[in-house]
């Protein structure tokens, strides 16, 4: 088992700038994939980003490249997600995710285990 919890949403400005973390444990967190979701309401949960075991591959969704970074300290247990230039529209709640078998998993069914979800509101 893995737990995850994440950390560091709130409300914000458009424009202005977050970092989520999320803290992991229970298994090795250097054999997991790591990704981070989000769900706005009414909408289906979509992948955001992910980031490969050993940092070395990452995978942003268009909607984000260029805003976001994913990374992950394997000392602290810890992926992050930098959110720069927030828009609107990324207002939802953000869930991390672990893979232990996917290293950079872009789906949903790459992810066996979940956080609880951290609200992220930007306002206009």
């Amino acid at each position: 088992q893995v737990q995850l919890v994440e950390s560091g949403g709130g409300l914000v400005q458009a424009g202005d700038s977050l970092r989520l973390s999320c803290a992991a444990s229970g298994r090795s967190f250097s054999s997991l994939g790591m990704g981070w979701f989000r769900q706005a309401p009414g909408k289906e949960r979509e992948s955001v980003a992910a980031i490969s075991r050993g940092g070395g591959s990452t995978y942003y969704a268009d909607s984000v490249k260029g805003r976001f970074t994913i990374s992950r300290d394997n000392a602290k247990n810890t992926v992050y997600l930098q959110m720069n230039s927030l828009k609107s529209e990324d207002t939802a709640v953000y869930y991390c995710a672990a893979a232990p078998t996917y290293s950079t998993g872009v789906y949903r069914g790459h992810y066996d285990f979940w956080g609880q979800g951290t609200q992220v509101t930007v306002s206009s």
